[in-house]
């Protein structure tokens, strides 16, 4: 099973985000906060479906008074398939706008694998092959541990018939993308420039995620020296994140003591 190794610092040592929300507070004033979100085990907990992980009432109410919803951009597999307002649309997909697509020319192979996929793990109960159009998620999570390494074992076999795809290895999922020099800390950095904040020292990037690849968001925003990462995760982790979360539960407290800050600052004083 491919393992993704990353040299980090220890999670003990970054505090609870809720235990230092004052000292995050204090960082933003006179910024604007530019939100980033993960979705599975973020917004939303980890479960044995993954076509069933919806974020709560609660938690979209906690979002929706921070962001607005209106200027909301959607990145989804590690960040290869970018949509934004209109806007700023290349081109218009219902009520969204594709911004960057950079490995359209690897969808009709992904498509391939993804049939392949389905047929070769059918034989191992609780195995789930997940289509992210441009990256494909294997959960193991349902499966019984003594069948992980025949299942990874599969996996691996079908990818040696494809060289320009990546194995890697998330939250009890394998993840198998384009071999491209593309990442969420690399979407990280797009985003931050399709707003027009790539070199704005009047912002505050904050990215809040759980997995091993949200480490590459967190990486860009401790060498860029500014906002910072929130790892989400009840056990210590090397992280290169800043602050912790433990649950989806606290990220929801997290965004509403974010919502009452930014209500007390907006309040006229007399």
């Amino acid at each position: 099973m491919l393992l993704l190794h990353l040299k980090l610092k220890s999670n003990a040592r970054h505090p609870s985000a809720l235990g230092k929300f004052e000292e995050i507070v204090n960082a933003s004033k006179g910024k604007k906060i530019v939100m980033f979100l993960d979705y599975d085990g973020t917004l939303a907990p980890i479960v044995a479906d993954p076509d069933q992980a919806f974020m709560t009432n609660e938690m979209r109410e906690a979002v929706f008074s921070f962001v607005k919803l209106a200027g909301l951009y959607y990145a989804g597999s590690h960040g290869m398939d970018i949509e934004g307002p209109p806007k700023k649309r290349k081109f218009k997909k219902g009520n969204q706008a594709v911004l960057f697509q950079p490995a359209s020319e690897f969808l009709p192979m992904i498509d391939e694998v993804y049939k392949t996929l389905l047929e070769k793990t059918k034989s191992i109960p609780g195995a789930i092959v997940e289509n992210n159009k441009f990256c494909l998620s294997v959960h193991f999570r349902c499966v019984d541990e003594k069948r992980w390494a025949a299942l990874a074992e599969q996996v691996r076999l079908v990818l040696n018939q494809y060289p320009k795809l990546k194995l890697t290895q998330g939250r009890k999922v394998l993840e198998i993308r384009p071999t491209i020099k593309w990442d969420k800390g690399r979407a990280l950095e797009f985003l931050l420039e399709s707003l027009g904040f790539a070199n704005s020292k009047h912002v505050l990037p904050v990215y809040i995620g759980d997995d091993r690849t949200d480490e590459d968001a967190f990486k860009v925003l401790r060498n860029r020296g500014q906002g910072f990462g929130i790892l989400v995760s009840k056990a210590p982790k090397e992280t290169n994140a800043s602050y912790s979360l433990q649950e989806p539960s606290e990220v929801k407290e997290f965004l509403r003591r974010l919502v009452e800050w930014k209500r007390l600052c907006l309040r006229p004083h007399y």
